[in-house]
Parts: structure tokens; sequence; C-alpha cells
């Protein structure tokens, strides 16, 4: 195991002497480049959180001090177990939400049992997740951790048909189940439903719409397993229930029952407001104060990537990282031109009443290596499952990437009056609506519809491909 090393209480104050001293700011890209290392990890330095011993010392000799002078010695209180479960997308770098997690938490502790928390790839569904859990987890699960579950459906070396789904929670609960029940669908049902009714468990599960399918004669996606159906619905037509289920997913799973609407609710996650971006820069290790000139570029690109969590934090470790080592500007001067490309046709929408533009070079999920590798393969696996899935549906996303702001749905269907009838283009947009790959607002008092940013520039490219 790496050895880690942090700042004593005194040893920050000596190295804050240090920095200014020496005319530093910060978040200093000096200081990075003389350490090699990011800003990110600067800024956990200099607040005294455990670093990499190599990097601790390389600081250090940067800025002028002995390690050893400014080191914490006494790793008592730091050395405790941490029981806290390893989650895969909240950390301390969380940020915004603030008005929802509260109503959120509200309802699980009331009386709704599933908690369906929506939304395209990236845009916070897990992280959100957890985050609900890590509030809840004090007063709801009484600190006792050993009552909360994630399920992974991404996981592809676990089988996730629901007896084998059944079976891992029930034996890691502590129940016994023999080989002649497991070859019992109905009886593994009942076991668990009984079980999660009667004690109180907080389930996490993730990825939901990889155990379901399409329907594109219905627009819905359905489970692939019938007795996932069976079990959501008889876990909601239970007169108690003592645990709660908190899903994520990328689409709406079409076989919810409405008659227990009180008993389950769908969340729609959108991006992170202007001040959420800009805290999340600020946490990730940026410099966002007025005197270092780097707001205005940081409010561009999250204008322009509409608050997307994941693309922002991904933008913000390249910024980071070598070779900027936290240099806004250097960073804008690389690679700002794509986000001008996305500015200049959403003003020339506005202004001029431009709204196609199926030449645009859109190009916000893949100007880098990082963008490509955590953001565009994420929203490929999207549309390769639509195009699998929904021919139709696929075809009309694509097309209606000629839009560049949004419009009618009428607009929309009208690309599709070659390819199928009038009730199969409703399909289709239903089917995109209940993925949530459109947007939805009300404009001049009415209803228009418009393709997020990062949903444009896939579709985009793949409209110049089609045929």
């Amino acid at each position: 195991m790496a050895v880690s090393l942090k700042l004593s209480e005194p040893g920050r104050k000596k190295v804050e002497e240090k920095r200014k001293r020496n005319g530093w700011s910060a978040n200093s890209s000096a200081w990075c480049g003389d350490a090699c290392t990011s800003v990110a990890t600067l800024k956990r330095f200099r607040e005294g959180k455990a670093i990499n011993q190599e990097v601790f010392q390389k600081l250090c000799e940067a800025v002028g001090v002995n390690w050893e002078d400014v080191v914490e010695t006494d790793v008592s209180a730091s050395s405790q177990p941490q029981i806290t479960p390893a989650f895969s997308q909240f950390d301390e770098s969380w940020v915004g939400r603030e008005e929802l997690i509260p109503q959120l938490k509200d309802k699980l502790e009331e009386i709704c049992r599933v908690l369906i928390i929506t939304g395209i790839t990236g845009i916070g569904k897990t992280a959100l997740a957890e985050k609900l859990v890590f509030d809840l987890q004090t007063d709801w699960l009484k600190g006792d951790w050993t009552k909360f579950h994630q399920e992974n459906f991404d996981n592809q070396t676990q089988s996730s048909d629901f007896v084998s789904v059944a079976v891992r929670w029930l034996e890691k609960w502590g129940q016994l189940v023999t080989q002649e029940e497991r070859k019992n669908p109905e009886q593994i049902l009942h076991r668990l439903v009984n079980f999660l009714v009667n004690h109180r468990y907080l389930v996490v599960m993730d990825s939901l719409e990889l155990i379901m399918k399409g329907n594109e004669d219905e627009g819905w996606s359905d489970f692939e397993d019938e007795w996932w159906v069976k079990f959501f619905q008889a876990l909601l037509a239970s007169p108690t229930c003592q645990s709660r289920l908190i899903l994520t997913t990328q689409e709406l799973p079409g076989q919810m029952p409405s008659r227990y609407q009180n008993f389950w609710h769908p969340q729609r996650l959108s991006g992170l407001e202007t001040s959420e971006q800009l805290a999340l820069f600020e946490k990730t290790g940026l410099d966002i104060e007025s005197s270092s000139g780097h707001k205005p570029y940081l409010e561009r690109i999250g204008t322009a990537y509409e608050g997307h969590p994941l693309a922002l934090r991904v933008i913000s470790g390249e910024i980071g990282d070598q070779p900027f080592f936290g240099n806004v500007i250097a960073y804008w001067n690389k690679y700002g031109k794509e986000i001008e490309e996305v500015e200049k046709a959403i003003a020339e929408a506005k202004e001029q009443g431009i709204i196609q533009g199926a030449n645009d070079n859109w190009i916000l999920d893949r100007y880098s290596r990082e963008l490509r590798k955590r953001v565009r393969s994420r929203l490929e696996i999207t549309f390769s499952r639509l195009k699998q899935d929904a021919v139709n549906a696929y075809l009309l996303i694509c097309s209606a990437s000629i839009y560049r702001c949004a419009v009618p749905p009428d607009y929309w269907l009208s690309l599709l009056e070659d390819d199928c009838e009038e009730e199969e283009q409703e399909i289709a947009l239903e089917t995109l609506r209940d993925r949530f790959l459109f947007e939805e607002s009300v404009e001049n008092q009415q209803y228009v519809i418009r393709q997020h940013n990062l949903i444009r520039s896939v579709t985009l490219e793949r409209l110049k491909k089609m045929d």
C-alpha cells in the first residue's frame, strides 16, 4: 500500500507563509509544475488532507519547507477504520441539488418505497443516489451500514436475472436459500418481498436500463425478466414496507404499476446551475476568483455543456493536470474554438432565426482524449441501445439534430413522414421522451423540445454518416 502523508496544523500555516513570500496564488501553476502534480492534489495538500508521500515531499520542496517539519506525525486519529462503503460516484467534490435532496429524503422517509432517478448518461444519477444514502444513514439506517446494499447492473460478471439477484441479496443478509428454492421463482419472490417489507434496508439498483429492453410497438422499455415486474408489483402492493429502493436509469420502466403511484416516484435530473458549475470547478481545484481571469471562461464551458456534471469533471481534471496545471486560459486557447462553435450556432438561432444547421461541427463529446474515453463512450452505448431497440426513435433523434434550438414537436415528427405512419411517429417521440433524450420547455406560450448540446454533438455526427 502506498504511504500517504498530510500537513499538520502548524505545518499548514508554515506552508501558507512560504507560499505568500513566493508570491504564488493558492493554486499556482508554477507550484504544480515544480512538483509535477495537479491542482486538485495541491488543493488537498494545502487543506491538510492525505496525499501520496512522494508528491507531498515534492510540494514541500517546491515551496521551500522541510517536509519533516510540517508533516502530521500523530496518525492515531486518521488510522481509525472507516465503515462508510466505497461509493463509486459520490465523493468530497459533491456540489449542488441543495433543494432537491431534502425533498427526496422526505419522500423516502415517508411513504415512497421506490425512488426512480432518471436522466441522460453522466448527469449525476448514481452520485445523487449515493448522496441520498449517505445523508439517510444517520437517522434512517441508524448508522448501520450492513443494512445498505448497492446492485450495479453494469457489472457483467454477475447474473442480472431476478432469481440470481434475489438469492444474492438474501444470502448477503444472512438468509439460507436451498437448491430447491432456487428452482422456484415464485418462492424466491415471496421470500425477498417478505424480507424487505419486514426489515429496514436501503438498496440502490444502478443502471436499471441494462435489464430492460425497448418496446418499439408501445414506445416504452420493459423488463427482460418478467419476474422483475412481479417483484415491484408485490413490493408496492404490500400493506406496509420498511425498506426503500433507489433506482437509477436512463429509461423509465413502462411496467411500474400506476395503481400504487403514491409509493413510487420518478425524478428526472438536469444539469447543474451556473453557481453549482462554478462550485464544482472550485472544489476540483480550479481558481474561480475574479483576479485570476478564469471565471468567464469556466462559465462559458459550463453553459456549453449545460451543467453536465461528468463532462465538467472531466474538463476540470484536464485543466488541473499537466500540461495546464490549472491554467484555464491556456486550456481555452487550445480547445475554446469548440465552445465558440456551439455559442455561434445558438446565437444565430436566437438572433437571426437560423434554426437549422445540419453542417454544424459540434464535437463537445470528443475534442480531447478524456472526453472521448469517459463521455463519448457512454453516449455511444446509449445510442447503440436505441438503434437496436427502436429504429424509428433512432432515426428521429438523428434527423432532429438539424435543429439548433427548441422547436414544436411537429417539426421533429415531420422528419419521419417518409419513413413511418403517424402513430409510429408519435411512438418514436414517446420512446425518446421515456429515455430522456430531449429537453422540454414552454417558450412564448408554446410547448417546445430540443436536444441537449452533448446529445446533439453525437447525433449530428451520426446523421452525417446515415444514408
